[in-house]
């Protein structure tokens, strides 16, 4: 497996398991079936509603004594509702109970959106705190906290552009150390990944298959499948690989982390054995030469006239 390595020597294997979206009598079992074919990067986030689930899959698997919790990197996400100083450690520690954990690898400010407190998702505009009333600098500094805590090992970011990045980065001596963001051919995202790379900062693409299995409002009409691209598919037949590991191992192949979702086990395996494909240097032409610019989750959930995030470009 390749892998991640970051400031301090630490290696995060390269693709995880996903578990957004994996219903609950679901995902415990997937995680499981992860873990003992050889996955060692498991990726959380306490909104999904899934986080005590898998906490009793880990306790489980650890518990056989074959797979060590220090074998396994754990990331796990901060929710909205959680960004003031007081409420991000509270927000991690039930996040480690859930997950029956003592800390975790990575935790993320899975959004730069805030909610007011005990606000799952917002049903109006008094649901939203501004930027100005919670700077994410106010947050990141309880994140450095926590780390000094030992609750966590690495620290970092999700859904940030270049310029939340660079806000952030020009206020804090303490710089993330991932950035983790939607990315796939149709949604390349060569100048943030430039970005991150200049500055140290690793990245890790979500919704590396296209995210079909999201809810129809978050969908467009007619948008583009990942799976049924022409270019993915010729390439997959190329190498006699379906076309989700050609995206999967295109991933890595750009030297980002990817956490592809799946509760079946045939697909699970299948999404780690794309380790074992050779992309040439004619395969990522190809796929480079993608043009979509394409986004399948694109924030517009939080855009109303009344809060404070009502364009989009800001967000």
């Amino acid at each position: 497996m390749e892998t991640l390595k970051f400031r301090n020597g630490d290696e995060m294997p390269a693709i995880g398991l996903g578990t957004w979206k994996s219903e609950k009598g679901k995902v415990g079992e997937a995680v499981k079936i992860a873990l003992n074919n050889g996955y060692r990067h498991i990726d959380c986030a306490a909104t999904y509603g899934n986080e005590a689930e898998i906490g009793s899959a880990f306790t489980a698997v650890f518990s056989e004594g074959k797979i060590k919790r220090e074998e396994v990197w754990v990331t796990s996400k901060l929710w909205n509702d959680s960004h003031r100083k007081e409420h991000v450690i509270p927000a991690l520690k039930q996040t480690l109970k859930d997950l029956q954990l003592d800390y975790l690898d990575l935790y993320l400010i899975h959004w730069p959106v805030a909610f007011k407190h005990g606000v799952g998702f917002p049903q109006s505009d008094d649901d939203y705190l501004s930027l100005e009333e919670v700077p994410i600098l106010e947050t990141w500094n309880e994140m450095i906290e926590a780390k000094r805590q030992g609750l966590v090992k690495h620290i970092g970011v999700s859904n940030f552009s270049i310029k939340k990045l660079k806000d952030l980065m020009a206020q804090s001596n303490e710089a993330p150390e991932m950035n983790q963001v939607e990315l796939h051919p149709f949604l390349q995202q060569h100048e943030l990944l430039e970005f991150c790379k200049e500055n140290n900062i690793h990245a890790t693409a979500y919704s590396p298959l296209g995210s079909g299995d999201r809810s129809a409002q978050m969908k467009a009409e007619n948008e583009p499948s990942l799976l049924e691209e022409p270019a993915i598919v010729e390439v997959a037949k190329k190498h006699n690989a379906s076309p989700a590991q050609v995206l999967i191992k295109w991933a890595v192949a750009r030297g980002t982390a990817v956490i592809p979702k799946s509760t079946t086990e045939k697909h699970i395996i299948a999404n780690l054995e794309s380790i074992k494909l050779n992309l040439d240097e004619e395969d990522l032409k190809k796929i480079a030469e993608i043009k979509r610019n394409f986004r399948y989750v694109t924030g517009e959930f939080f855009v109303t006239p009344g809060n404070s995030y009502h364009n989009i470009y800001d967000l």
